[in-house]
């Protein structure tokens, strides 16, 4: 196959899966912007619905404040868990 060929090909491909059609989109909002954004691969991020390195950080934070979180109340729950059996095992006698 032939290098004119190869890229005729992939520019079909990317065409059927919608990538043309969607930088096109992409391409058009951003020209459109009234107030250029400071990172253009930001915007295109945002625009396509992937995370920015913003929300990547801020989800990080996030899932380690609720494992710290999960820990805690899992400690709690096995402190009651034996709390009860005590209780549980002194109604017992």
């Amino acid at each position: 196959m032939s290098g004119e060929n190869k890229k005729e090909e992939f520019r079909k491909y990317l065409e059927r899966s919608g990538v043309i059609d969607a930088l096109t989109k992409v391409l058009v909002a951003l020209y459109e912007e009234p107030e250029k954004p400071a990172n253009a691969l930001d915007f295109i991020k945002q625009y396509l619905g992937a995370p920015t390195s913003g929300d990547v950080e801020t989800m990080r934070a996030e899932k380690d404040e609720l494992v710290k979180k999960n820990e805690e109340m899992t400690k709690q729950l096995e402190e009651a868990t034996k709390k009860l059996e005590g209780l549980s095992a002194g109604a017992d006698e």
